[in-house]
């Protein structure tokens, strides 16, 4: 059996988001070890942040025990991106997200987002994601180009097209502002689990708008359509350099 090893950087250079591990429990995943927590040393990424309606939205969260979060009457924060994972304990591989805002009905303290959506292009990864924390991982093809000031990030499934997102470049952003807790909400097999997801920004860029989204023939594009996309972004953001780590999920409910 391999285990799957995390080599930290202290001083210059990547470094690690905390200095001790949250768990210490191991789990097997295509017969290897993979120690938690899992941590991101590198990656990049471009996320662009939406208001969809709140009566598509408040359907998908009920069906996981979850309720939406509206600061603004009728609307509910959303949104979609991509990442890629340069050095990361699950591999090097790219994924796309779909998240809604949300909380655990009358829990205070409980805000987060629900992972919608979460396809990837490597198999160590979604079957990590899967068995793990119960993200709604799958195979696809994701491809990612840049031109000049635009990149576009196009998802495929069943070789039929998905969603694309195209998004501006944006200015220099501060991005000093330290590590950024927040629980992610999964719903899967029956079970609603909730994982720390802990993160640190760094040589982000930011525009108002900046998102183009543009969906195919699938039935997820379908899904998506009826969450409201595509909706005009509010703002996108470009982070240059990620680190992230993942905790062990807890189970907050599960129905047979």
């Amino acid at each position: 059996m391999v285990v799957r090893r995390r080599t930290r950087t202290r001083g210059k250079g990547r470094s690690a988001v905390h200095e001790k591990p949250l768990t210490n429990s191991v789990h097997v995943v295509q017969g290897e070890r993979v120690h938690m927590p899992v941590d991101v040393r590198a990656a990049t990424g471009i996320t662009a942040q939406f208001l969809v309606p709140a009566g598509p939205a408040r359907d998908t969260l009920a069906a996981a025990g979850l309720e939406p979060v509206t600061p603004i009457p009728g609307r509910v924060p959303a949104t979609l991106g991509f990442i890629h994972y340069l050095d990361c304990d699950l591999g090097e591989y790219h994924e796309f997200l779909v998240a809604l805002m949300c909380r655990q009905p009358g829990v205070r303290g409980s805000t987060g987002v629900f992972i919608h959506w979460l396809p990837v292009d490597q198999t160590f990864t979604c079957e990590a994601g899967q068995n793990i924390w119960g993200f709604p991982k799958e195979i696809s093809t994701i491809d990612v180009s840049t031109r000049g000031k635009r990149t576009r990030c196009e998802v495929r499934l069943e070789n039929r097209p998905v969603v694309a997102l195209e998004f501006g470049r944006g200015v220099p952003a501060p991005s000093a502002m330290g590590a950024m807790t927040l629980d992610a909400y999964t719903h899967r097999d029956g079970v609603l689990r909730r994982t720390p997801w802990t993160m640190r920004a760094g040589g982000t860029r930011m525009r108002p708008a900046g998102a183009r989204v543009e969906l195919g023939d699938h039935p997820i594009s379908d899904d998506l359509r009826r969450l409201g996309f595509p909706r005009k972004s509010l703002f996108t953001n470009h982070i240059g350099e990620l680190t992230m780590r993942f905790a062990d999920a807890t189970t907050i409910s599960s129905r047979s």
